[in-house]
């Protein structure tokens, strides 16, 4: 027996919701993150955020009534889980340890890029206006970061661009894969990230503190409830319903709102350039936000596995 994406397209209202919420709270996470890494080591506190988080969402779902997942599902969640949210995730955390945040924020504008190349893999390409509005996208961010500091060493440049790419293979990947039905297979895929994050920060001989601070550990708190529970099960809600180009166009937004939440509560200052690149990442956005009926995703049909 086989089962296949829904045949009609994913409700618009559900779509826009769940891309302002990946737009608006993985763009606050830029400052928690570095709350949380003043308070915890580089591998213990994602660790902790997405065991954190898998727990909760899992329990839940066991709690209402869904099946336990397959081991074949358990797998599949574990390999994605592993290319976005260890490999993927977890580089650019430990990058930003010896890079500056523009340099980031570029690499890890190159998202949606990495995800056009991986989906044409299988045939599917975004449509002409689409890489225009990537294009458009991209040099925004530059343009966002001007002045700043985008010197690196080779390894941490190398491992930015390895966690881009992974991340977005890694999401057009997931849209082939017999995954856990719905919001499981988000718990499953944060459980299993979570404890190998756990094992790599205990053989990396890291110190665990689980309450260091207030500080930290609200900003552990927050990545866990809002950057995982919600903003990432909402972007694993858009993997499955619309192009990859879209889905991923957060990592041209993210940089943007944090701008915006830094001028609104953190008492920033924008330069000339700053609306500028403004300008250029919602047209990009826009641009792509538009044609994704134009091209619609295909996604493969999997084998359907009982519980």
């Amino acid at each position: 027996m086989k089962r296949t994406a829904a045949s009609r397209a994913a409700p618009p209202l559900l779509v826009v919701l769940a891309l302002l919420t990946v737009y608006v709270v993985w763009g606050s996470t830029y400052l928690a993150i570095r709350f949380a890494l003043d308070g915890y080591p580089p591998l213990f506190f994602p660790g902790l955020r997405f065991l954190l988080a898998g727990s909760i969402l899992y329990l839940v779902l066991r709690l209402r009534g869904h099946a336990a997942p397959a081991w074949r599902q358990w797998r599949n969640a574990a390999a994605i889980g592993v290319l976005m949210l260890n490999i993927g995730n977890g580089g650019v955390v430990i990058a930003e340890g010896s890079v500056g945040s523009a340099l980031a924020a570029t690499a890890v504008a190159t998202v949606p890029l990495w995800a056009a190349m991986f989906a044409g893999i299988w045939g599917h390409w975004p449509v002409r206006m689409q890489w225009l509005g990537m294009a458009i996208g991209f040099a925004g961010i530059v343009v966002l970061n001007l002045g700043g500091d985008f010197a690196a060493s080779p390894g941490a440049a190398a491992t930015l661009m390895l966690a881009s790419a992974t991340w977005a293979f890694g999401t057009v990947w997931s849209r082939r894969l017999a995954l856990p039905a719905g919001l499981m297979s988000s718990a499953c895929q944060m459980l299993a990230a979570g404890a190998l994050f756990i094992i790599a920060s205990a053989l990396r001989g890291e110190s665990w503190t689980v309450l260091p601070n207030a500080k930290a550990a609200g900003a552990v708190l927050y990545l866990a409830v809002f950057g995982s529970l919600l903003a990432y099960t909402a972007y694993m809600y858009l993997v499955q319903n619309v192009t990859p180009s879209l889905a991923t166009s957060y990592a041209y937004a993210n940089p943007v709102v944090a701008l915006l939440l830094g001028l609104s509560l953190g008492g920033e200052h924008i330069v000339a350039s700053g609306y500028v690149a403004i300008a250029l990442v919602l047209v990009g956005v826009a641009l792509i936000v538009y044609y994704n009926r134009a091209a619609r995703p295909v996604v493969a049909a999997v084998p359907e596995v009982d519980a």
